[in-house]
């Protein structure tokens, strides 16, 4: 295992560390790490309001009252929600920083580009009628992970943007003597139009298209490859490759596939559940039951696994800390905090074990299932914040309980060579900062006074 330890650490190190030498990636990286203490306090009250037990819903309604849920709801919504426009202006700012530019100012004009191009209506359809109506409103669906990768891929461009112009000097130059705040604001001022110009033609040409605008450009054409897709384990397998790969975007790759397999997955469990409460044969292995309970544990690429490791094993007070607070919300299948804090996100050390863990899950589920060792899933609908061996006993009895609990340790044992080689990473990070905090000396601390 050592040598093999090893050989992992030579390949990827410096991989990881060219990726983490490249100003765009650390921009990235750092507007996640932004929004990532609110993701964290927005998850826990996220398994607040889905507790998976029997009568919580009553039970809270009976002493928060009826609007409860849409009151624990908040925090979730406030940070999940707007976590796209948290990311845009953090990434505007990192890089301008790393470019030694107005940092503020790029994170603004960061922020009004990605608005420029992401359209001001909300598809509604009220209860009762068939009619659709467009109402004005800021779409909460682009804001959040849906619109992610276009807010990243903005960030970059106009942040970028603003810099060249900087260096052109294409600015108002104003006299000595004037504020440092009014004389940023104005040096701004021509980078700021030409930016804003460009991603208004981006967005008109956008409209001259069928989809409308380019955020729904970008969606729909990343669910092109998905349409295919049927009920037969080759299929589930290339939705989730698709999915993780996503992921290792920054985009929601639940939302992009969910859109097209859920609705399959969805009407092979009302299969299930019809045979089940008929006593007939039950016909299908792959349904939304066998996607939520057995393919991930603890989110998309089965992170519960990855978090014990990080418990049990890990050493750098980054990856402990993040451990400690994201198992709770692990087990509940809440990982945004992993998937943006450690992060998951544009990680190649990571990469592997996020998209094959869940692919081997989904194999040794199906052959299980295939082979008469476990039952196939009864089609009952069950909070999706349950936690593992519990889901496995109600969807298929003690043996899926039983195959949860392996699936879960044969996770660990592959994330655990992958976040050894990040863990020895962080390591050295975390001591050369503490090298370099020793050997500096600021002469201010001095009172020669006293000499």
């Amino acid at each position: 295992m050592q040598k093999f330890l090893n050989w992992l650490e030579k390949v990827l190190t410096p991989m990881a560390k060219t990726i983490g030498e490249n100003k765009y990636l650390i921009a990235i990286r750092d507007g996640f790490l932004l929004s990532t203490p609110l993701l964290i306090v927005g998850s826990l009250f996220l398994v607040l309001t889905n507790f998976p037990i029997p009568n919580w819903n009553e039970m809270m309604s009976s002493l928060l009252g009826d609007n409860w849920a849409t009151m624990l709801n908040m925090p979730a919504t406030a940070s999940f929600d707007i976590m796209t426009i948290l990311a845009v202006g953090g990434i505007g700012y990192s890089l301008a920083k790393q470019f030694k530019v107005d940092a503020m100012q790029a994170a603004i004009i960061s922020l009004v580009s990605f608005f420029i191009v992401t359209p001001f209506t909300t598809v509604f359809t009220p209860e009762g009628s068939t009619e659709v109506y467009e109402v004005g409103s800021l779409p909460l669906r682009w804001m959040g992970s849906s619109g992610l990768f276009l807010g990243m891929v903005v960030a970059l461009i106009s942040t970028r943007m603003f810099v060249a112009l900087l260096r052109k000097g294409w600015t108002i130059k104003m006299p000595d003597g004037v504020p440092p705040t009014v004389v940023k604001s104005f040096e701004a001022l021509i980078p700021s139009f030409v930016i804003v110009t460009v991603f208004m033609i981006a967005n008109w040409l956008a409209n001259l298209t069928s989809y409308g605008n380019l955020q729904e450009i970008l969606f729909k054409f990343l669910q092109t490859p998905l349409l295919s897709l049927g009920n037969t384990l080759g299929a589930m397998i290339i939705a989730y490759l698709f999915l993780h790969f996503f992921w290792f975007f920054g985009i929601n790759g639940s939302s992009v596939v969910g859109a097209v397999f859920n609705p399959i997955l969805r009407a092979l469990s009302i299969e299930n559940l019809d045979a089940f409460k008929n006593g007939a044969e039950i016909p299908n292995i792959i349904t939304g039951q066998f996607q939520d309970m057995f393919a991930t544990f603890g989110g998309g690429g089965s992170t519960l696994s990855l978090i014990l490791v990080m418990i049990l094993v890990c050493k750098s007070q980054r990856v402990k800390k993040l451990s400690q607070l994201s198992l709770i919300p692990g087990i509940f299948g809440i990982n945004e905090p992993i998937i943006f804090g450690l992060p998951i996100v544009l990680n190649p050390v990571l990469l592997i074990p996020f998209a094959l863990v869940p692919t081997i899950n989904i194999i040794i589920s199906y052959f299980c299932m295939d082979l008469g060792l476990v039952n196939y899933t009864n089609g009952i609908q069950l909070p999706w914040t349950t936690p593992p061996i519990i889901s496995g006993f109600l969807v298929s009895g003690w043996q899926a309980a039983v195959l949860q609990v392996l699936l879960i340790l044969l996770g660990m044992a592959i994330y655990y060579p992958f976040i050894k080689v990040l863990d020895n990473q962080y390591l050295k990070e975390e001591a050369d900062a503490v090298e370099q905090e020793e050997e500096e000396i600021n002469f201010d601390d001095f009172d020669f006074d006293d000499l």
